[in-house]
């Protein structure tokens, strides 16, 4: 008896992400091809479909093509692409795309990121479940019905557009000489590095570029594709101080995500990576005449990002940590900035879309315009103690934030839901939030405070009980 495909399986809030020939085939991506185009009402409109490097990411754009045409949508295909790349054709050909890519996920996942014209993002909320259940239809009635005049098919490179446009938003040209190290991992940033910062495709820039790991590998042979993850840090950091170089640039699989190592070796926050960007973007939108521009930032980043919003003359909105949720809060208050915790970065100027390379060049703008080292020039973002994200696995989620929440409600703090618990000393010395993941049995805490005793003393305080059921 033949076994259709659960979409569930690989149906995220945000995205499409499974395992290769398992939870994700070419079948069922020819059904979600199909579903893309009549959720969304595209016949005889363009769908732009590009992928990673990944081994099949290939295949997979073939078969979501022939199920989008099927349905009368005509393809542009893309071609290699980082993800940002795809928000930057969706932003300027103002078409509806997706693209094939697991990001930081290991060699054998794959998946899909979509878009609605102008990188609008789709959720589970705004139309992707939608798209999951007319695919699961097609499935289950193993027949994607054709119309009567299916779409066509065209081949285009976005690269030198996309690198130009970067360009166009932060000028290199007059900064000092820097040493930059860049790990792509094997990801597409091996790809968009010498075309947006090196001289690939456009002039040179004063940049010495020092490359680890460009050659696009979705096997990931030296590590995995997951800057997050400090381990995988620790090849950047050695050539950095092997080197001599100003700065290094870790970018993730699919080069939406960007870390920055200072001259030392030792990573920069991408909290004070946030405040940074937003202190220039700030500048640069008063410089036009935007009198209290605003930057969005996700409730766990370090309450420095807020503070320097503020004294720039700008306007800091909290918001929930994820990038749909971000995006919309970009798009309601008309942001020029956004920056979360774990390195996504967004512009206005980029369609309120994340784009680590754009948030990259910002890093060496603002290094190469001054002449203090990387280490010197962050740490001014950088005042309070963190605990970084510890996970801790607990069956009843629920029950253990229930268990802190009482701990803490009598005393003089101040409690908020909008995200998990975050709960917040009233005289702004410390704060801590815990996070439930979606999809497994951890709770995930991040907080701050104002020297290391005390942020140890709250983390070991709220550990505790986390764990004591």
């Amino acid at each position: 008896m033949r076994v259709t495909i659960d979409l569930s399986a690989s149906f995220k809030a945000y995205d499409v992400r499974g395992l290769v020939d398992e939870t994700i085939t070419e079948e069922s991506v020819r059904a979600v091809g199909a579903a893309f185009v009549d959720v969304l009402g595209l016949s005889g409109q363009t769908v732009l479909v590009g992928g990673d490097m990944r081994a099949s990411s290939g295949d997979f754009t073939a078969a979501f093509t022939q199920g989008a045409t099927s349905r009368g949508a005509n393809v542009t295909q893309l071609g290699l692409i980082s993800t940002d790349m795809l928000y930057f054709a969706s932003g300027t050909m103002d078409a509806p795309g997706v693209v094939f890519t697991a990001s930081h996920n290991p060699a054998q996942y794959n998946g899909m990121k979509m878009s609605k014209a102008g990188a609008v993002p789709l959720s589970a909320e705004t139309g992707l479940e939608d798209i999951r259940d007319a695919a699961q239809a097609y499935l289950d009635a193993e027949e994607i019905p054709a119309v009567d005049e299916p779409g066509s098919v065209e081949l285009t490179n976005i690269l030198s557009q996309y690198s130009e446009y970067l360009r166009s938003l932060v000028d290199l040209s007059e900064i000092r000489p820097l040493k930059v190290v860049v790990d792509a991992a094997n990801g597409m940033s091996g790809l968009t590095t010498g075309a947006v910062l090196g001289d690939d495709l456009l002039a040179g820039l004063p940049l010495e570029i020092t490359p680890l790991f460009f050659e696009l590998d979705g096997s990931f042979p030296n590590h995995p594709a997951n800057p997050l993850e400090s381990e995988n840090l620790r090849d950047l950091q050695a050539k950095v101080r092997e080197t001599g170089a100003d700065i290094g640039l870790a970018f993730d699989g699919d080069a939406d995500r960007c870390f920055v190592i200072d001259e030392l070796g030792e990573p920069v926050s991408p909290s004070a990576v946030t405040a940074l960007v937003a202190r220039r973007e700030i500048t640069r939108a008063q410089a036009e005449g935007e009198s209290t521009p605003v930057v969005i930032h996700n409730l766990i980043t370090s309450r420095a990002v807020p503070e320097v919003v503020e004294q720039a003359g700008g306007r800091a909105v909290e918001t929930r940590v994820g990038h749909s949720y971000i995006k919309a809060v970009m798009a309601k208050e008309e942001a020029i900035f956004g920056g979360e915790h774990s390195a996504h970065y967004y512009f206005r100027d980029f369609f309120n879309a994340d784009t680590g390379m754009l948030a990259a060049m910002h890093v060496l703008a603002s290094l190469g315009h001054q002449d203090r080292p990387l280490s010197e020039l962050a740490a001014e973002f950088n005042p309070y103690s963190a605990s970084g994200e510890i996970n801790s696995e607990v069956e009843d989620k629920a029950g253990a934030a229930e268990r802190v929440e009482a701990a803490f409600t009598d005393r003089d703090v101040e409690i908020s839901h909008m995200d998990g618990l975050t709960v917040r000393a009233t005289d702004g010395t410390w704060w801590f939030n815990l996070r439930p993941s979606n999809t497994e049995p951890f709770l995930r805490f991040n907080g701050e405070a104002h020297s290391s005793e005390q942020m140890e003393s709250v983390r070991d305080e709220v550990l505790g009980l986390v764990t004591q059921g």
